[in-house]
């Protein structure tokens, strides 16, 4: 859920200020308690359009499910209604406007090296965000939605292709939950093996790649780089999350990695930021993390899951399409298969 520069044309006071009211009246501690009980019920709404799809032995597309979750806990945390629709006969445009604006968010711009080109906004990516931000709020709906659905994806993703690891996880959760229940939120910090399936999504598949960029304060020397004051600096955590002089293995899938470890993506341990750090962490953390966690044990405890058109675990496609978030290039269909009756 990674702040994005929606507010870029917002004067730095003013931005920083909103900034500040995102953070204490949208994403403190308190006001996420306050809607615990709305997400839950968003999820169980996700979960039983889950169910229509399994009694009809129908593919779901999981970015797009577990985006109108992601859609409708944000507007109705701040709006009071539901934004988008599970029926994908009733169009809603603001999937395909945020993905939109992240892709022109991400895409490499020649006014980037050479800014008096600016103006003429030669690859259109100008004109795309002027076009996706007028449709949406500030940049909570890009950030609270497109960032979430996309760690959904790819962390069901990852567990389709490792059916062991996938086992695993499930026998966490039907070990915590039992056999007749629901998740909970407070169920999540039972689930040690869950969370480490998403820290290790976070690793692999960071949903903000090159973080959002930032600009140098004063001059600075890193590891013997000279930064001048003003130079726009990208992060890579996608790179990090990859680099073998930090991570064993890194480009297999293994949550084992982070079992009785304190790693965690609060911006304390640099080798796993996908929320960035400092002062300038994403403010929504806790809502993304609570989101994703929540999304996929309700998921993987509700149903057994199928992969269509017989393709098998290895051939699964992991393709990658890069904008200022990490999609995959064609998106993930699944086939829920339900486990036992739905609350």
């Amino acid at each position: 859920m990674q702040t994005i520069v929606v507010l870029e044309n917002i004067n730095p006071a003013k931005r920083e200020l909103l900034r500040k009211l995102s953070a204490t009246q949208l994403f403190s501690p308190q006001r996420i308690e306050a809607t615990r009980d709305l997400r839950v019920n968003k999820v169980k709404e996700l979960v039983s359009f889950m169910s229509e799809s399994s009694e009809r032995e129908e593919a779901v597309d999981i970015s797009r499910a577990s985006f109108i979750t992601a859609l409708n806990i944000i507007s109705n945390i701040l709006f009071s209604v539901d934004l988008g629709n599970y029926d994908p006969k009733k169009f809603n445009g603001f999937q395909d406007t945020v993905i939109s604006v992240m892709e022109a968010v991400g895409d490499p711009d020649v006014a980037n090296y050479f800014p008096f080109m600016r103006f003429l906004d030669l690859q259109g990516n100008g004109k795309k965000m002027k076009a996706g931000c007028e449709r949406l709020f500030k940049d909570l709906f890009t950030a609270g939605t497109d960032t979430s659905s996309s760690t959904l994806e790819w962390a069901m993703t990852e567990l389709l292709g490792s059916p062991k690891t996938m086992a695993k996880a499930q026998m966490e959760i039907d070990r915590v939950i039992g056999q007749n229940g629901t998740v909970q939120e407070s169920d999540i910090s039972k689930l040690p093996y869950l969370q480490a399936v998403v820290k290790e999504t976070f690793r692999v598949h960071p949903p903000a790649p090159l973080l959002v960029p930032r600009k140098a304060e004063a001059d600075a020397e890193i590891l013997g780089f000279k930064v001048p004051k003003d130079t726009q600096v990208l992060v890579n955590v996608w790179a990090i999350g990859r680099d073998p002089s930090v991570w064993a293995n890194p480009t297999r899938f293994e949550p084992e990695r982070f079992l009785g470890k304190e790693i965690d993506v609060k911006g304390r341990d640099y080798e796993l930021t996908p929320f960035g750090g400092g002062r300038r962490i994403c403010p929504g953390l806790p809502l993304a993390v609570k989101t994703v966690s929540l999304m996929l044990a309700s998921l993987l405890y509700s149903f057994d899951w199928k992969i269509p058109n017989g393709i098998v675990s290895k051939d699964l496609d992991m393709d990658e399409t890069f904008g200022l978030t990490l999609h995959k290039t064609n998106p993930l269909h699944a086939i829920p298969v339900k486990k036992r009756a739905i609350n």
